[in-house]
């Protein structure tokens, strides 16, 4: 066995420490700029064009160099931020990120503002502060946690208690369950009320024509509260579909234009989609004879036929009347004139012309 000489073992452990140490050590002329909340880092030194020009595993290699070494530099500027352990010591480490400063472009618009409510107005102007409670609380009488509103509330509906109390005042042969179910109605109803002066009110913000205010305190007319109740109504995901209507409002036919979502392709979707439709409408606008729709032809062609045909039964049925008339006209024309001659011969005494002795033979 050859003898081992420790210099050479001492080399060949600086040099595999050499390359541990290039591999996470990278030297640029310019340094990256780093945006750590969008997990970005932008190169400015410029690539050799030598190296880059053409196609071949040369320029592959280049480019797989360069973006490990802009990688290893992000990472390594990750490792410098505070750190913490996640779900305890056992966790994984989690880097705090800081909050981004390279503002990225949006595939849409940002959301408008919704409008304040008539409420959040009065808040605002008084400086009430809303406190936030808990939905779920104790029910003393079915010893458990319940909601504080809606459907199985904590202490039941009033309305359908078995037991009602009479008020200090009130008059005792008064139905207080019925009194009690015709409060809960008012409520639903005033704050539907209030549900569609909302949506009217933010109707007009984002309208561009100023619409009439709607005064709360019920001066407004019919025609007024007819538009609201409809704005509100087709406001609704399935415009107005399954909203029900309110009493002795008449039913209002589907118009045409209206009620069809319009439906726009994905900006970044399928592109072979995309090509398969673009190279179909080249392809029709490069064809010398149009295209032609048989369906369409024919139904064109069959109203078409309908409507010559009508139009020649309907003269058919003009000259039918108008030769009837004729017939019927002659005798009446002819009836006419001799009233109007005969009308000075009847003028004449009875015993001085010809004409009178006939009529008395008649």
């Amino acid at each position: 066995m050859a003898a081992v000489r420790v210099e050479a073992v001492l080399a060949a452990a600086e040099e595999q420490e050499a390359e541990k140490r290039r591999s996470i050590t990278v030297e640029k002329e310019l340094e990256l700029e780093f945006d750590l909340g969008n997990l970005l880092a932008l190169d400015r030194n410029p690539p050799p064009a030598a190296a880059l020009r053409g196609a071949g595993p040369r320029r592959e290699a280049l480019l797989r160099a360069l973006a490990r070494d802009n990688t290893q530099l992000l990472v390594s500027r990750l490792w410098e931020l505070p750190a913490e352990r996640a779900g305890g010591a056992g966790g994984p480490l989690v880097a705090q990120l800081p909050e981004p400063t390279f503002r990225l472009p949006r595939e849409k618009p940002p959301p408008k503002p919704r409008p304040p409510t008539r409420w959040e107005q009065f808040a605002r102007l008084k400086g009430i502060r809303r406190k936030k409670k808990t939905s779920l609380v104790w029910d003393e009488q079915a010893k458990e946690w319940r909601r504080r509103w809606g459907y199985r509330r904590a202490g039941g509906d009033p309305s359908r208690a078995w037991l009602a109390e009479v008020p200090a005042g009130a008059d005792p042969e008064e139905d207080q369950f019925a009194r009690l179910r015709r409060e809960k109605r008012e409520r639903v109803a005033r704050n539907e009320l209030n549900r569609l002066r909302n949506l009217a009110r933010a109707h007009r913000a984002g309208s561009a024509v100023p619409a009439a205010p709607l005064h709360p305190t019920g001066h407004q007319d019919r025609d007024e509260l007819r538009h609201v109740a409809r704005v509100a109504r087709v406001s609704t995901a399935s415009l107005g579909r399954f909203q029900p209507r309110l009493p002795k409002e008449p039913a209002e036919l589907p118009s045409r234009s209206g009620g069809k979502k319009r439906r726009f392709e994905p900006l970044l979707g399928n592109l072979a989609a995309e090509r398969s439709r673009q190279l179909e409408m080249l392809r029709d606008m490069g064809k010398k004879k149009p295209v032609l729709d048989i369906t369409r032809a024919v139904n064109k062609q069959l109203r078409q036929e309908e409507a010559e045909a009508a139009a020649a039964n309907k003269g058919k049925k003009q000259s039918k009347r108008g030769k009837r008339g004729r017939r019927q006209q002659r005798p009446g024309r002819s009836g006419k004139k001799s009233g109007a001659r005969r009308q000075p011969q009847q003028q004449k005494p009875a015993g001085g012309g010809t004409g009178g002795g006939k009529r008395k033979k008649a």
